[in-house]
């Protein structure tokens, strides 16, 4: 009976302690809070061309973007500009900052892995998210241990292997794929953007947020391993990032931190409890979402 109430016991403090219901509980407090990555993801799936997805992006109605990097109160212009290295191809997303900087928000990185079959992983940019943030396609199966307050990086686990889902049929990887395919090359520039494009005001976290969480779900999912390791190595030496945003967002970036924890306690009877433990801290350093993971293991 003992060893009963020790393992609800712990079971209970592990999974009511790290559970909150705050409506601030994603706000890291830097830039990457106002641009949906899972979004962005599920933009490029309904695209048929780099160039269409540059155009979806932004449309304010997708609610991808709520950026505004140079602080003049209007909403941000997402670039894409794609690379082509054999059959590893980029999709970098970037913003303007000013007419001698630009900030890379994230890369699409999408490789051919054999006939008919690609794979597609979206990296939040370090100066963006406070660290690489790795978000890419889901077929739904997954199932997790328990809720969290989903925020930055380090949202949440899986409990059993994933399936890394196939995007070749998605129409823009098609497109890209094609012999006569030429790599697109936003040509918009600082204060040089197209006709049909009208800025809008940024909307408050309490309006954004919502429209932000409408991507979570069952088709995405955030991972912390690079599965396209070759658009990974092509990217790097082409990186981009803007001296303005990382000093805006110093105080922001010193006090984003995410630890983890594994903690393992066995009972009297020889069964164990093992905990894993992810917080991230926001920009003020106070806990802004944690995450526990809770396995048992029984004494044979």
């Amino acid at each position: 009976m003992k060893a009963i109430i020790f393992f609800v016991s712990f079971f209970l403090t592990a999974t009511l302690a790290f559970s909150q219901d705050d409506a601030t509980a994603e706000q890291t407090g830097l830039p990457g809070d106002q641009f949906s990555l899972e979004g962005a993801i599920e933009t490029f799936k309904k695209a048929t061309s780099p160039e269409e997805f540059e155009k979806l992006l932004n449309d304010q109605n997708s609610g991808v973007n709520n950026l505004d990097l140079n602080e003049d109160g209007d909403i941000d212009y997402v670039k894409v500009i794609s690379k082509q290295d054999g059959d590893v191809h980029l999709f970098i997303l970037q913003v303007s900052v000013s007419e001698s900087e630009n900030q890379d928000i994230a890369v699409i990185g999408l490789e051919k892995t054999k006939d008919n079959e690609a794979i597609l992983q979206i990296i939040g940019d370090e100066d963006m998210y406070g660290e690489e943030m790795i978000v890419e396609p889901s077929d739904g199966s997954e199932e997790y241990d328990t809720d969290i307050n989903k925020e930055g990086p380090s949202s949440y686990y899986p409990n059993r292997p994933v399936i890394i889902v196939n995007v070749w049929t998605w129409p823009c990887v098609r497109f890209v794929y094609a012999p006569a395919y030429r790599p697109w090359v936003s040509p918009w520039r600082w204060r040089m953007y197209p006709n049909w494009w009208k800025p809008w005001r940024p909307l408050g976290w309490a309006d954004w947020r919502p429209i932000r969480y409408r991507h979570h779900g069952p088709t995405v999912r955030i991972v912390h391993n690079h599965r396209t390791v070759k658009a990974h190595k092509v990217y790097r030496p082409v990186r981009v990032t803007s001296t303005t945003v990382r000093t805006r967002h110093s105080a922001a970036h010193a006090n984003y931190k995410v630890t983890r924890s594994k903690t393992k306690v066995t009972g009297p009877r020889g069964n164990s409890v093992t905990k894993k433990t992810t917080t991230v801290k926001g920009a003020r350093g106070n806990v802004k979402g944690q995450k526990t993971t809770v396995k048992r293991s029984r004494r044979n």
